[in-house]
């Protein structure tokens, strides 16, 4: 789904980034920029600026990058889209239809309604739990140590009684027995329409805007299944949300999210004081909710139940984690407890006192309750097991840590475990082990240019986005690295520095582009001869470039073929020593 590409234009234009970061930040007028303090991390000497020139944003402590909507999107925790419809209201927009192929009126529409059932269906079960016969329920949330406010906080509810309680009174505030079943409130089975949801506690699921998407239920009892979630419908995927995403949504400058396995788990801590807390809604973790959970924190804590699948659901969880490039760390509770268990067993203040494992360290104590370390077996299957995991070890430092750990276990020399990690062992002037690695292509390193060409390309593309340059002078065929030429081509296409922020998902390269695309292009009267010195390293790089792979095809010539190549290397020898430019 997208909005109109006019409109959107319509929008960027309208919502001048200076006034919308100033809702949020307090700015500072400065050599032509607006300074603050960062939102999106704890500074005290403001390095976050705002140009109002190239509608961007950008802190050079972070790195953190973006457009008016790229900012609204991490300041509400919220998608694209639902930035752009906050952004239209604060500048009195009117927001259109989003275009959609196979998506017609009437699919809109039931979407709404769906969302108007499920917020009048949440009011009665919450109203529910008050009455008389639903004081079976009210008594288990209090007897799982719940109290009023935060049963009003979660909005918890009971169920209606009888087989068609909800469906009876959402059917007198006017909804279908279609709208119903379309919301999954209703099921509609040998042509009888009943309740999806029967003798439980209810825990309505909420999303960042407040809307009710959908609802978990807790049955009394030794009824089956324990939970029962709302399957999916036209506004609901439990792959794509998290339990309790309304309450992260209002916590600003969070430095972790803790990520529970149950709705119980999440409501409990909340009500300790535990901020940042979220569950996933009766699936594995995704890699969706993986990348919604970026949002909101830069880090995120795992505490999964005790038993064996909690405890496979988190290693499962943190491979999800380090392909999305988020740091994750193990709030491993004490006695195999799940986080409700334990704040009942000691109180809500020890839970602070747990110190989080990292990723790294969990997975060696599996590994440890998986090998009998009493047998030399075992303890070579151990260290085998383990060095898997160290040798995604990055800093010399942990790695040291865990080495040891791992000689004094399974008793094998530092040499033999460096070796199976696949590390070789340099020793520094200073008598301090330090690993070494095999070398990392040039392209890795630094693009595959020197830094000469690469200083070009960036001059030139802080040329571009600055306007000190018309189009024709330069063109994207000039640049020789794929992510500038990227970049080069959207600015020749007439894209602002911020729009261009937007469209970049991943982050180390967002942060990069942001830094090329705030800098300062140089003295105004030096723009062109700046182009132009530019162009010439630049081209100078390709004829050497030529020159280098036409040497090489020397080896295997003869005859004429040969001497045709040295021709062509004499006459491109010949541009270089003219500074690029044929004669």
């Amino acid at each position: 789904m997208r909005f109109p590409p006019q409109w959107l234009d319509e929008l960027r234009d309208r919502a001048d980034i200076v006034q919308v970061v100033s809702r949020y930040v307090q700015l500072t007028p400065k050599g032509g920029r607006y300074w603050g303090l960062c939102p999106f991390h704890g500074e005290k000497t403001a390095s976050f600026s705002v140009s109002p020139e190239r509608q961007m944003y950008y802190c050079f402590g972070c790195h953190a990058g973006g457009s008016a909507i790229t900012f609204v999107m991490e300041m509400e925790h919220v998608g694209f889209q639902d930035a752009c419809k906050l952004l239209a209201e604060q500048v009195h927009m009117d927001v259109p239809q989003m275009e959609r192929g196979g998506e017609d009126e009437a699919s809109r529409s039931l979407k709404e309604r769906i969302y108007e059932a499920n917020k009048q269906c949440a009011r009665l079960y919450h109203s529910q739990l008050w009455k008389p016969e639903s004081a079976q329920i009210l008594q288990y949330l209090y007897g799982r140590g719940l109290d009023d406010a935060t049963i009003r906080k979660f909005g918890l509810g009971a169920t209606m009684p009888g087989w068609d309680g909800a469906t009876l009174e959402l059917r007198k505030l006017g909804f279908t027995d279609d709208e119903l079943v379309s919301a999954g409130i209703s099921v509609r089975r040998d042509g009888k329409i009943y309740d999806m949801f029967r003798q439980r506690a209810i825990f309505p699921i909420i999303d960042a805007q407040g809307r009710v998407l959908g609802f978990g239920g807790r049955a009394l009892g030794d009824a089956k299944p324990k939970y029962l979630n709302t399957g999916d419908t036209p506004i609901f995927n439990k792959r794509r949300g998290v339990f309790a995403a309304n309450l992260l949504k209002k916590q600003r400058g969070l430095k972790r999210v803790i990520l529970v396995e149950g709705y119980m788990d999440v409501v409990a801590m909340v009500q300790a004081g535990v901020p940042g807390v979220c569950a996933t809604l009766g699936t594995a973790l995704t890699i969706e909710q993986a990348r919604l959970l970026k949002r909101y924190a830069p880090e995120v804590w795992v505490s999964y139940d005790g038993d064996a699948a909690g405890q496979h659901a988190i290693l499962r969880a943190l491979e999800i984690f380090e392909q999305e490039d988020m740091p994750a760390k193990v709030l491993d509770f004490p006695g195999g407890m799940d986080p409700d268990e334990y704040i009942r067993a000691y109180g809500p203040e020890a839970v602070e006192q747990i110190e989080p494992m990292d990723a790294t360290a969990y997975r060696m104590k599996q590994e440890m309750g998986n090998h009998d370390l009493s047998t030399q077996e075992g303890r070579t299957a151990y260290a085998i097991a383990c060095a898997k995991h160290l040798a995604k070890v990055k800093q010399p430092v942990e790695l040291e840590n865990y080495v040891k750990q791992l000689m004094m276990s399974t008793g094998f020399t530092r040499e033999v475990l460096l070796a199976q990690i696949g590390r070789t062992e340099m020793i520094a002037q200073d008598k301090q082990a330090i690993y070494r690695r095999a070398a990392r292509p040039l392209e890795e390193k630094n693009e595959g240019v020197d830094t000469e060409t690469s200083a070009a390309e960036k001059q030139l593309i802080l040329l571009l986005a600055s306007g000190h340059v018309e189009p024709g002078v330069v063109s994207a065929d000039d640049f020789i690295t794929p992510e500038r030429r990227e970049v080069a081509e959207k600015l020749l296409g007439g894209m602002k520095p911020g729009v261009i922020l937007e469209e970049i998902e991943d982050e180390g390269k967002r942060a990069r582009i942001a830094d090329l695309l705030q800098r300062d292009s140089g003295a105004a009267e030096d723009h062109l001869r700046m182009a132009g010195d530019c162009l010439r390293i630049l081209h100078k790089k390709r004829i050497k470039e030529k020159i280098d792979e036409l040497t090489q095809d020397l080896a295997n010539q003869k005859g004429p073929q040969k001497r045709e190549t040295l021709l062509q290397i004499q006459e491109l020898t010949k541009q270089m020593q003219t500074g690029g430019r044929k004669e």
